[in-house]
């Protein structure tokens, strides 16, 4: 079969599983999709791209059948499957017709083993004494039979965590692949959809899953793929659409183009390369704001084994490192989400450790990797989320009667309305519930909250995750605005080591919770991952 795409003109060979055909969306008066057609072939890897807010999760969520999009008018337009015109009314529906997601937050039950949360909905059952009397609803559950199956898509994605393992205090890279392995598991899948699956991944977890992601497509399964790492398109896709403010904008062969045109294309301007405007900056290395000696945290999956670590006022200090080695937990010990100890002191005094309310007063902010288990209360508006923290810690946005006081809900919603303008969050106004924004407007709505404490120190953890290549450098150029003009300490975690290295001082690598060393910004490449891999007799010739 052979088509063509109108808005685009690209030819298109192959035989089609999916059309979407004059898609249109609206959110009250707010059009968040307008006229999207697109095509998938069968055993083909797609990747959808555009900023956040371009109408990606939305378009996703219609294919779905998702409830959000039901309960809010529905959409116009068509959907064909094989040719044949459907009618996805739900979730179920979809999963009915071949149709796997998996979402960019996870859908998880902590409680539950990982074989369990594989074989959610899908349990397997076996006979039993009462059941060969009283009938089939009382079996049991085949927990060996479980086992084996998601054992067996869990290998599909070389993972290596045991399929018996509780889901609860599990690293977010972990949860990634369990999400992933559910689909894989389903025996009529037909069409995968990934959104951001690689965003909380390392680099060597996302090769792992890119390349489970080609075996799945041999089989005939198609994929589509919404990364906003380019890097991901370019060695795995075939073909790339892209949408911009709900519209299509360009359908392109991977073949035929090239990152720079991608990123271009996504926002609609030319994209500046990410670059520290002050290399070499003088840093006061005896003004020592932070210093953590022995310093432990029992983070699962990211325990931290004792660090000693000096933070100079004024500077921004990058902490990398690979996946469960420890990096995540420094942060979360600081403000008091983990189980701590050592001696952590701050501008000279002790700090009393597994106290959250005594870190924040103490002018300590933070922005969480998990947006929405710590940073967010999705059922409230943007402008409660970003204020809600400074009203409890320091009365800010209050208005006073006496001994009585109430919410300043004007001076709240134009602070908000200022910090969405600099944040660039695209929403419908302050009051919209979060749970409506996309990832990585959630993300801008959690470092609004934290610099309206008006920190010291701000310690941000995986600050661009889920965020487009646009908002991006907008997230990071806001960080050094803050370190720059407001005089404010950066304490950066990331798994984007290009990040930290064009916007940190110094770069703290941590390898099985430990302090492999610091490097510099322009240290190598090699060095950078050795180190990383825990090697602290680094060659000379990579010096």
């Amino acid at each position: 079969m052979t088509t063509f795409f109108k808005e685009t003109g690209v030819k298109i060979l192959g035989e089609i599983l999916l059309q979407l055909k004059g898609i249109s969306k609206h959110y009250g008066e707010n059009q968040v999709l307008n006229d999207v057609s697109f095509e998938v072939e069968k055993g083909q890897i797609v990747s959808l791209l555009g900023e956040n807010g371009a109408g990606k999760s939305t378009l996703m969520n219609i294919l779905f059948g998702m409830p959000v999009i039901h309960s809010t008018g529905g959409f116009s337009g068509e959907i064909f499957l094989e040719g044949e015109r459907v009618d996805i009314s739900s979730p179920v529906k979809a999963m009915e017709l071949g149709i796997g997601m998996v979402h960019q937050e996870f859908m998880l039950i902590p409680g539950y083993s990982v074989a369990e949360n594989i074989k959610l909905n899908r349990e397997v059952l076996k006979d039993n004494i009462v059941s060969r009397v009283l009938g089939k609803d009382y079996k049991t559950l085949d927990i060996k039979k479980m086992n084996s199956d998601a054992r067996i898509a869990l290998d599909k994605l070389e993972v290596g965590i045991e399929e018996y393992t509780k889901v609860e205090g599990l690293p977010v890279g972990y949860m990634q692949f369990i999400e992933i392995a559910r689909e894989i598991d389903k025996k009529n899948v037909r069409l995968l959809v990934f959104d951001e699956p690689t965003a909380v991944l390392t680099e060597s977890e996302a090769e792992n899953l890119i390349k489970a992601m080609r075996i799945i497509t041999e089989s005939g399964i198609s994929i589509i793929f919404i990364t906003h790492r380019l890097d991901e398109v370019i060695s795995c896709t075939e073909q790339v659409t892209i949408l911009r403010d709900g519209a299509l904008v360009a359908n392109k062969k991977t073949s035929e183009t090239n990152i720079v045109e991608l990123a271009e294309l996504m926002v609609g301007r030319k994209i500046e390369s990410l670059k520290n405007s002050e290399e070499n900056r003088a840093i006061e290395m005896n003004d020592v704001i932070l210093s953590m000696k022995n310093y432990k945290v029992g983070m699962p999956g990211e325990l931290v084994k004792g660090i000693d670590l000096n933070v100079h006022r004024g500077e921004i200090l990058g902490i990398g490192g690979l996946a469960g080695q420890g990096k995540i937990g420094i942060a979360n010990g600081i403000m008091g989400l983990y189980p701590a100890s050592g001696e952590v002191l701050f501008n000279g005094e002790i700090l009393n450790l597994n106290k959250p309310i005594e870190s924040l007063k103490r002018k300590l902010a933070f922005v969480s990797e998990d947006r929405k288990g710590v940073g967010l209360l999705l059922d409230e508006g943007i402008d409660i989320n970003i204020t809600v923290t400074s009203i409890q810690v320091n009365n800010r946005f209050l208005k006073k009667y006496g001994f009585f006081s109430q919410l300043d809900l004007g001076t709240i919603r134009n602070y908000a309305g200022d910090m969405i303008k600099m944040f660039d969050i695209r929403c419908t106004g302050p009051d919209q519930k979060t749970r409506r924004l996309s990832g990585g407007n959630q993300q801008k709505v959690c470092l609004a909250r934290a610099i309206t404490l008006e920190p010291e120190i701000l310690l941000v953890s995986e600050p661009t995750r889920g965020i487009d290549i646009g908002a991006k450098k907008l997230v990071l150029d806001a960080l050094i605005d803050l370190n720059r003009n407001k005089n404010m300490t950066i304490i950066m975690t990331s798994s984007e080591l290009g990040e930290l290295r064009s916007i940190c001082d110094r770069v703290a690598i941590v390898s099985e919770g430990k302090l492999a060393g610091i490097l510099k910004p322009n240290d190598s490449d090699a060095k950078y991952g050795l180190m990383m891999s825990g090697k602290t007799d680094i060659p000379k010739e990579v010096m």
